[in-house]
């Protein structure tokens, strides 16, 4: 149950951020081992006067943070940055222009249907 968030610099057609969305889900199933439609996702545009970034960078900046349960191996990590990346620039986005970010707070600080995910064995 990762939660993902895309951050962007400029606005996009629809069919634009669903495939944006589509390539981190696809993303996600193949480094976390996610079972079939497990889409936590947002998606989040900003003006860029309001989404400053490093020198370099271009309109097509895409930050991607996810938030998962601890534990994953380096390798999974590899993997989903390597797609990330990879879906991404078959959409025009260049590497440089690609940051992505994990996030793993401890069981304790999970709270699915109200008790801590501590408390229970989690499915991903």
């Amino acid at each position: 149950m990762p939660l993902a968030k895309i951050e962007v610099r400029r606005s996009r057609p629809a069919e634009e951020v669903t495939a944006l969305m589509e390539a981190v889900y696809l993303s996600m199933r193949e480094a976390l081992k996610l079972p079939e439609g497990d889409r936590q996702i947002r998606y989040i545009e900003h003006r860029p006067e309001h989404f400053w970034v490093a020198p370099g960078k271009s309109e097509n900046y895409t930050l991607v943070e996810v938030l998962m349960f601890p534990g994953r191996s380096i390798e999974a990590k590899r993997t989903l940055y390597q797609g990330i990346a990879q879906r991404f620039g078959a959409l025009g986005i260049a590497p440089i222009d690609v940051m992505v970010v994990l996030t793993e707070p401890p069981m304790d600080s999970w709270g699915p249907r109200g008790v801590p995910a501590s408390d229970s064995t989690p499915t991903i």
